[in-house]
């Protein structure tokens, strides 16, 4: 007779052997093709990679917030993963393409008309009306990757974007001023994108937690620590748990500074995991 004690989970609905899989502090995801309707996005993140954490930090039917929900990924990931979830997109093209894929998604699934996924086109600042209008309960799990800065409007990868634009596509978010990716002072970006996940605080319930996926940036010959600085300062209000490095190994090399200076090419975001406690 064993006298193991049963393992007890009360975070998720993964088996112990899951469980330890996913802490490692660094995983490799290279994601699949995107789908058409979905590319006009200029930094879409992928719904295989969001699944596997809505799966680690919820559990079945518990509900999910993207606050800067961009074309859906975080709200189709939900989907699969039978939870709850809600998104706030300020672009309302995208917003609108994030409707179409979740309803294409419970079309795919065969998803009960109960489990609620809902596109939410506004400010995330406005998150609090939305609560009251919706009825959206206490949010369990947040999980979102934010604008790296004004990086889309730097000088560079002209090409890349050449080819955005020969096809009809973004090459920006918007032109909106509310919107975070025009924020050009680099301070007050950070504190403006620290206010939008502050303001989130009420609506979560005790001990949830907040996945931030971002980089540091490089600009004008120097790097800007924009994930340690958010680190840093939401930290002040929530507790930073730890870090998951998210790794590409399939991006093709650029020979950057090559016989005069050391520049990067930088494959690898930090998936920063906060908690309210």
């Amino acid at each position: 007779m064993s006298d193991k004690r049963p393992f007890r989970n009360l975070l998720n609905d993964l088996t112990p052997k899951e469980w330890i899989k996913f802490q490692k502090s660094w995983f490799i995801h290279n994601p699949p093709p995107r789908r058409k309707g979905v590319l006009r996005h200029p930094a879409k993140f992928p719904e295989t990679m969001v699944e596997e954490f809505i799966r680690f930090f919820t559990k079945e039917g518990q509900v999910v917030l993207d606050p800067m929900a961009g074309t859906g990924s975080t709200l189709v990931a939900a989907l699969r993963a039978g939870r709850h979830s809600f998104g706030v997109e300020l672009n309302p093209g995208y917003a609108e393409i994030a409707g179409q894929v979740i309803l294409e998604e419970r079309a795919a699934l065969g998803t009960p008309a109960e489990l609620r996924a809902e596109i939410i086109q506004g400010d995330a600042d406005d998150f609090a009306g939305a609560v009251e209008s919706r009825g959206i309960p206490l949010i369990d799990y947040v999980i979102t990757s934010p604008p790296y800065w004004d990086m889309l409007h730097a000088k560079g990868s002209e090409n890349q974007k050449g080819r955005r634009e020969a096809e009809g596509l973004d090459v920006v978010y918007s032109d909106d001023p509310h919107d975070l990716g025009n924020v050009r002072d680099y301070g007050d970006f950070v504190e403006t994108l620290a206010q939008v996940y502050i303001g989130l605080k009420p609506f979560l319930r005790e001990k949830a937690y907040l996945t931030i996926i971002v980089k540091n940036v490089k600009k004008g010959g120097k790097i800007y620590p924009l994930a340690w600085d958010l680190g840093r300062r939401l930290g002040e209000v929530y507790t930073l748990k730890d870090e998951k490095l998210w790794l590409q190994d399939n991006q093709r090399l650029a020979p950057f500074g090559m016989g005069s200076a050391w520049v990067s090419n930088t494959f690898h975001h930090y998936c920063l995991q906060f908690r309210k406690e």
